[in-house]
């Protein structure tokens, strides 16, 4: 997501300074994500701060990666309220990540901010499914009690952001779907929620413009629909006629695999954008049909471009 709004946003002419472990380019400056340090001087007279930090959840849930999940939300979180309550100058607005996680595992109805039922307390569900919603609790609690008083504060409730770009869900998604192994896991019938890519820079734009909004945000698309539907959309548009479903055990050993966690598979994620859409934002990409047809394009564009450059070094 970082690299997703880094472009957009240097595209748009905005000055981007990322912060980052590994600084590469001159507009990344390092910092640890865990106490303050000259990069804090970036903080200082920006318009805006944007914190995206945190382990990646694309790992087996052992205890050892949970509290490493844990530990580098809040730490990350702590001390850019720490060096926003230090400024001279502070930020506007602070956009802080946190995740659609936060809600229950749930069938029955959609959840939005106003009405959406917080999770943590499912039954039926593995016990460490719990912890996630503790991490993004304790992620939003830290952000909200920072000493920040000149600077409006947004939790962003973020489903998977759909993207092209190599490595991201939808990378990963595709590749399932066009192995034909895309089919319904455990039956399909948990809920998908989505946002397309250029919806989540355009949410945070919209975000950082409207000054009346604060607290928790759903960035979700208004469409979250079935697994199994999703991945049939999917699979369609790429012109992939079947996929393998999976059960639930074939689903972990996938996952083992893979070094990732069947909670990703599996919890229903059934968020819809209900502060968005009460504030007037309009969706480019409401429904995943579209989306999918889109992000499919953009793919085989981004592959075809690979294959070119990949042809012309090899011919000297």
């Amino acid at each position: 997501m970082g690299t997703i709004l880094d472009r957009a946003l240097s595209a748009a002419g905005h000055e981007v300074v990322v912060l980052t472990r590994r600084p590469r380019r001159p507009q990344d400056v390092a910092w640890d994500g865990a106490a303050l340090g000259p990069w804090a001087e970036a903080v200082d007279g920006a318009d805006v701060v944007v914190n995206l930090a945190g382990r990646s959840v694309s790992c087996r849930y052992t205890p050892e990666n949970l509290r490493a999940m844990m530990d580098s939300r809040v730490d990350s979180t702590r001390v850019v309220g720490e060096a926003i309550a230090a400024a001279r100058r502070p930020p506007k607005v602070w956009l802080q990540m946190s995740t659609a996680t936060v809600y229950a595992h749930r069938f029955d109805a959609a959840n939005d901010e106003a009405t959406g039922v917080i999770g943590g307390t499912e039954s039926g569900v593995p016990d460490y499914w719990a912890y996630s919603v503790e991490i993004a609790k304790n992620w939003e609690r830290t952000q909200a009690e920072a000493p920040t008083p000149d600077t409006r504060k947004v939790a962003l409730r973020a489903a998977m952001v759909m993207s092209p770009d190599r490595g991201g869900v939808f990378d990963v998604l595709l590749r399932l779907a066009r192995l034909g192994l895309g089919g319904p896991v455990a039956g399909g019938g948990q809920y998908v929620s989505w946002i397309h890519d250029e919806d989540f820079v355009r949410a945070v734009e919209f975000l950082i413009a409207r000054e009346d909004v604060a607290g928790a945000v759903n960035l979700a698309a208004p469409g979250p629909l079935p697994q199994r539907e999703f991945m049939r959309v999917l699979r369609r548009t790429w012109g992939v006629p079947v996929g393998l479903p999976a059960t639930r055990w074939m689903a972990e050993a996938g996952a083992f695999a893979l070094r990732s966690d069947t909670e990703l598979l599996l919890k229903s994620r059934r968020v819809v954008p209900g502060r968005l859409r009460d504030a007037g934002f309009a969706f480019a990409w409401p429904g995943w049909e579209g989306a999918a047809g889109d992000l499919v394009r953009r793919a085989r564009a981004a592959r075809a471009g690979s294959g070119r450059l990949r042809a012309r070094v090899g011919g000297g």
